[in-house]
C-alpha cells in the first residue's frame, strides 16, 4: 500500500507565534490566531506579502505600506479566505489602501521578533489580513516559528519506511523552503501560500497517485483538506481552542507530531 503524509506547516511542524495590528485602533494584537481572525469575517482576506521582514525594518516608517508595495512592485499570495477572490479584487485594495502605515508592519516585525529570536531556526513571514467590502487594510500581520521538537526526526523516521512527505501551508513558499530543508523534505514537495481551496486540492491529486493520503492539520484552514483526505490528524501540540469542526473531521487527534509515525505504521502494518 502506499501512503503519501501532508503537513500544515504552522501549528503543525512549527510552533508558530502570531501578532497582528489593529490599523484602525492602532493596538498590536500578540498571541493571535490569526486564521480565525480572518474567518471571523467573510469579507477578509489573510494575505502574504513577498517581502522579506529586513526591507520593511529598513523603510521609513510613515510612508503609506501600499505605496511601497506598488513602488516596489512587490507580490503577494492569499493564505485564506472564506470566499473565492481574485487577484484583481486584492490587488485593487493591497496597493490603494490609505490607511496603514510600513510602522504598522514594523511593530508587527518587533513583536515576532523579540519573541522568536533565541530559535536557533526561525521561519517568518508578513502579511495584512484585508477587508475587502471596507476596501482597506485593517491589519498587519507578522508570525514567527520553529520546528517542534522531534519533528525532524518524524520526518526521518516517515522517509525510512518509505512514506514520502510533504507540506501544504498558507506561509510564503520562500520560508517554508528554508524550513523544509532544516526538516528533510524535498522542495518539490512543498506548496507555499495554499489556500483551503488549494490544500483540498492537493490531496486529490496526490490520491491519484497513492492509494492512502493522509492530512496533518492544526487549524480552521485546514478542514478542507482533513475531509479530503483518506485519513486526518488533528494536532492539539500547539495550545489554543479549536473549532469542533476540526474534531468531527478527524481520525485521529495527538498532542504529539511524533504520534503521526505510529499512527501511518499501524496503516502500513510496519
Amino acid at each position: 500500500m502506499s501512503i503519501a503524509v501532508v503537513f500544515d506547516s504552522a501549528g503543525t511542524l512549527l510552533h508558530t507565534y502570531r501578532v497582528a495590528k489593529d490599523v484602525g485602533k492602532g493596538i498590536l494584537l500578540p498571541g493571535i490566531e490569526t486564521v480565525t481572525l480572518t474567518f471571523s469575517s467573510p469579507d477578509r482576506v489573510l494575505t502574504v506579502i513577498h517581502v522579506h521582514s529586513r526591507e520593511i525594518m529598513d523603510s521609513p516608517p510613515d510612508m503609506l505600506l501600499s505605496r511601497y508595495l506598488e513602488q516596489n512592485m512587490i507580490g503577494f499570495g492569499v493564505s485564506c479566505t472564506r470566499k473565492i477572490v481574485s487577484a484583481r479584487d486584492i490587488g485593487d485594495v493591497l496597493y490603494t489602501d490609505t490607511v496603514a502605515r510600513i510602522e504598522d508592519l514594523q511593530d508587527c516585525i518587533r513583536n515576532a521578533w523579540a519573541v522568536c529570536r533565541r530559535e536557533s531556526v526561525i521561519s517568518m513571514n508578513s502579511g495584512v489580513i484585508l477587508n475587502l467590502q471596507k476596501k482597506e487594510i485593517e491589519f498587519t500581520v507578522t508570525t514567527g516559528g520553529r520546528p517542534f521538537e522531534g519533528a525532524r526526526r518524524v520526518i526521518d523516521d516517515l522517509h525510512r519506511i518509505g512514506i514520502p512527505t510533504f507540506i501544504a501551508s498558507g506561509d510564503r513558499a520562500a520560508k517554508l523552503e528554508k524550513m523544509a530543508d532544516y526538516l528533510g523534505i524535498p522542495r518539490d514537495r512543498v506548496f507555499g501560500v495554499a489556500t483551503p481551496t488549494i490544500k483540498a486540492q492537493i490531496i486529490a491529486d496526490l490520491q491519484a497517485e497513492y492509494d492512502r493520503v493522509v492530512m496533518v492539520g492544526d487549524g480552521i484552514n485546514d478542514l478542507c483538506a482533513m475531509k479530503k483526505a483518506d485519513i486526518s490528524i488533528l494536532s492539539e501540540e500547539q495550545s489554543g481552542e479549536k473549532p469542533e469542526e476540526l474534531y468531527e473531521a478527524a481520525d485521529f487527534v495527538i498532542k504529539d507530531v511524533r504520534k503521526v509515525v505510529d499512527i501511518v505504521k499501524n496503516i502500513v502494518g510496519a
